[in-house]
């Protein structure tokens, strides 16, 4: 399984990013799909999941602002980030899971300066 992110860049306060991820295979096959960031100096924190039916959950911190969804034509896992704040500056991580296991892409990065 590979999971491609991309989408980071410098945004300014207020403003909005769209992250997507490319995952190899059907988006549709994997049991869900989740975000996931690291602010620096910080641990690694959930942000939110989509299951399937789309049964979807966000962290307080984002819940309103963000918005994750799956788009089966392009396969890819998406973040549509709005009104951000200097405190969503974080390398932003994509996860899937199948069955057990947990897949990982590679992070990208945004910054959001105020």
């Amino acid at each position: 399984v590979l999971l491609q992110a991309y989408g980071g860049g410098l945004v300014q306060a207020g403003g909005f990013r769209r992250l997507s991820c490319a995952v190899s295979g059907n988006i549709f096959t994997y049991n869900a799909g989740a975000w996931f960031r690291q602010a620096p100096e910080k641990s690694r924190e959930w942000v939110a999941t989509i299951r399937p039916g789309g049964n979807i959950d966000y962290a307080d911190s984002v819940k309103g602002r963000f918005t994750i969804s799956k788009d089966g034509g392009k396969n890819t896992l998406n973040l549509q980030m709005n009104t951000l704040k200097p405190e969503d500056t974080a390398v932003y991580y994509c996860r899937v899971t199948k069955g057990v296991r947990n897949y990982w892409g590679q992070g990208t990065e945004v910054t959001v300066s105020s």
